[in-house]
């Protein structure tokens, strides 16, 4: 039986060969729909372009590929970290994709990878998938994900809502009875983790204690939210969705001259290692340790593809600072 070549793809398709190409090697540049249509069949096909299928048939590429949203953001380094320090110097190549779409879930970066056969693996870290791309990483491609989920992938994952829960029991044993939880403008529908640290703060605080305040995502956010403080007189505390939003929460009050855990105790997520030097009580979030488990758990699915690989929930553990403290009388 012959290979399936990118001819055969481009017929079953009923495109150009060099509309096969575009989705293979530049997704973004092709109308959804057409990449949709092509990948589907080379799915249908199990079509790998030639010379990758010759590699990978021979001895495997060496290569996995890391995609994700947000890769300037500190947390992602830290991740990134962790997955440099299992690589080590064992010669695997690692390919760092920045995936912007993370507002859909058919992100054409993240639907094309397990076609182009490019690279032997792939860790996930946080980009939402459909059904579609979901079931094609699921047959095609040994996958792990970090902080988004897919039956039959392996997942790391931590519980975003305990988090908020843990916050909203501190906030509680210090009399905090009006807290504003800051959220920077999401436009993706499945509940991300800011979505469920709200709802963990709600459920030991209840619902009317706290008050959801969006800012636009981006270096303003913090500064925002404290122009918006206004409106919410009786608020004694602020907490933040990450620890970058809180930073700047934290110089802009000191800016303005309010005093900070007197007026407002503030707490971010991830603690991000500034937050330790600024005295900020956070929710510890193990990025590091995440990359790590997530190179050995992809290491043993590529060794035996057939394995059983378990899911796993990380820790999050509050860390408790000077950024914190009784509530004002109000």
């Amino acid at each position: 039986m012959r290979d399936v070549t990118i001819y055969d793809v481009a017929e079953r398709a009923e495109v150009s060969i060099s509309t096969v190409s575009l989705a293979l090697n530049h997704p973004n540049r092709v109308k959804r729909a057409t990449l949709h249509r092509v990948l589907q069949v080379a799915d249908e096909l199990g079509f790998v372009p030639k010379i990758n299928a010759v590699v990978q048939a021979r001895r495997g590429l060496d290569r996995i590929a890391a995609v994700a949203p947000f890769t300037s953001y500190p947390s992602f380094s830290r991740r990134l970290a962790g997955v440099l320090e299992e690589l080590g110097d064992s010669g695997t190549q690692l390919l760092v994709i920045d995936c912007e779409d993370i507002a859909v879930s058919d992100s054409p970066v993240l639907a094309s990878i397990p076609v182009k056969g490019h690279v032997d693996g792939l860790l996930n870290l946080g980009v939402p998938m459909d059904e579609r791309i979901g079931e094609r990483l699921r047959t095609r491609l040994p996958t792990v994900l970090l902080d988004t989920r897919y039956p039959g992938i392996p997942d790391i994952s931590v519980d975003d809502r305990d988090g908020g829960r843990q916050v909203g029991e501190l906030l509680k044993r210090l009399g905090h009875h009006h807290v504003v939880f800051v959220n920077e403008l999401e436009t993706y529908s499945f509940d991300s983790p800011n979505v469920l640290r709200l709802t963990g703060l709600r459920e030991v605080l209840g619902v009317d204690a706290v008050t959801e305040l969006t800012v636009p995502r981006g270096g303003a956010a913090g500064r925002t939210a404290v122009e918006k403080l206004a409106e919410h007189p009786h608020a004694t505390a602020i907490v933040a969705p990450r620890d970058f939003v809180a930073f700047e929460l934290l110089g802009e009050l000191r800016r303005r001259g309010i005093p900070v855990p007197e007026r407002y105790s503030v707490v971010g997520f991830d603690d991000d290692p500034v937050a330790e030097a600024l005295g900020l009580t956070t929710v510890r979030h193990p990025f590091e340790e995440s990359g790590r488990l997530a190179v050995r758990m992809l290491r043993a699915r590529l060794a035996d593809p057939d394995t059983e690989i378990a899911s796993t929930n990380l820790p999050l553990t509050l860390q408790e600072r000077e950024t914190t403290g009784p509530a004002a009388a109000r």
